[in-house]
């Protein structure tokens, strides 16, 4: 861990912050939720509308668009039976969803090298702190920084930003990680170095406005990121 102790930069700036989404980046429940809208859209004889989906993951409601999309077909409906098939489903599936490959590792390895690390998520917080719980590492976060009505969704910036004033880090100073377009260009906008992580849902789009993009992060220790993206930021300089 000595290595992960010096003070590595971007450019001339320091990283002193990690801000990770957490749908499908942490925990892959995108695939968790896509499935149980796939059972539940054909027991109305209806196929998932996947380009629809994917242009929504990490952002705006997929619930609502999803819904939206039902009504479209069938016509008005009453949404509680169906979101409460939804949710069952999907609540058993994303239990058995465990931390995607090598978030453990950034997380052990961000805290040994003495990194603040947030989460900047769409999604409300109860939920993300519940799952965080799940699988055993809330406590390596300081800040959840989640919509529940206070700002609007992604690609809208504003998750980053609050987490940023409550890091109390410059932009210039923290790493963003998504797995979603949506994701990536909120964390853009708000100024962030961003490295994409695609998941399975989200891996047909484009990435082209994250700054890296890796299959995992499994597939790059941190201290080795955390120099690509330093090089990478004084190439661009």
């Amino acid at each position: 861990m000595g290595a992960l102790r010096e003070r590595f930069t971007l450019g001339v700036v320091a990283v002193r912050a990690l801000i990770f989404d957490f749908d499908g980046l942490i925990v892959d429940t995108e695939s968790a939720s896509m499935t149980a809208w796939e059972g539940v859209l054909a027991g109305y004889g209806l196929a998932m509308p996947h380009a629809l989906w994917r242009s929504v993951v990490g952002g705006r409601s997929s619930r609502a668009t999803i819904l939206a999309h039902l009504e479209q077909h069938i016509g008005p409906f009453d949404p509680e039976p169906v979101v409460r098939r939804w949710t069952e489903a999907n609540r058993v599936l994303v239990a058995a969803q465990p931390l995607r490959a090598g978030v453990a590792d950034y997380l052990r390895a961000g805290a040994a090298a003495g990194l603040r690390l947030g989460v900047a998520s769409s999604a409300g917080g109860e939920w993300v702190a519940s799952q965080l719980r799940r699988v055993g590492v809330r406590h390596y976060f300081e800040v959840l920084a989640t919509c529940d009505g206070r700002w609007p969704a992604k690609p809208a910036p504003d998750v980053y930003l609050a987490a940023l004033r409550t890091l109390q880090v410059a932009a210039a100073e923290a790493i963003a990680f998504e797995d979603s377009p949506n994701g990536v260009y909120a964390a853009k906008a708000a100024g962030l170095y961003c490295v994409a992580v695609p998941n399975s849902v989200t891996e047909p789009l484009s990435f082209a406005a994250a700054d890296l993009v890796l299959p995992s992060m499994a597939a790059m220790p941190l201290s080795n990121l955390l120099q690509t993206a330093a090089k990478r930021d004084i190439s661009r300089s």
